[in-house]
């Protein structure tokens, strides 16, 4: 895979980063700047906005991510993502003040394929 097949928008099933390991569902779009380094765009449950840079090598995706929690708090994380296909993306992702005896995990699917109607 190339870095220039993943831009596009991806639906998302997660869990999140604690004991619990609540179930989420969102969106991932990723693009390219100028540099050919990721941009992403998380909208988590149709409310929380994330955002991230990164890069991509040997088919793993590293983004950093950022967003306003409560009382306007800015969190930060850290996700990496195995490109199983070019539509298909299974990763994990802490945030630097989550619970360190877990990992969140996502899957992502490229909106637009056939395995995207088994999330909407």
């Amino acid at each position: 895979m190339t870095i220039h097949q993943l831009p596009g928008r991806y639906n998302i099933i997660g869990t999140n980063q604690d004991a619990e390991a609540l179930s989420y569902k969102g969106i991932l779009e990723l693009s390219l700047d100028e540099n050919n380094r990721i941009r992403a765009k998380w909208l988590i449950n149709k409310i929380q906005e994330q955002l991230g840079t990164g890069f991509f090598k040997d088919n793993i995706l590293v983004l950093n991510f950022n967003y306003k929690g409560e009382a306007n708090k800015t969190f930060k994380g850290v996700a990496v993502y195995k490109c199983l296909t070019k539509d298909v993306l299974d990763g994990f992702w802490s945030e630097k003040h989550g619970d360190p005896l877990y990992l969140g995990e996502e899957r992502c699917f490229r909106i637009g394929t056939q395995k995207t109607t088994l999330m909407e």
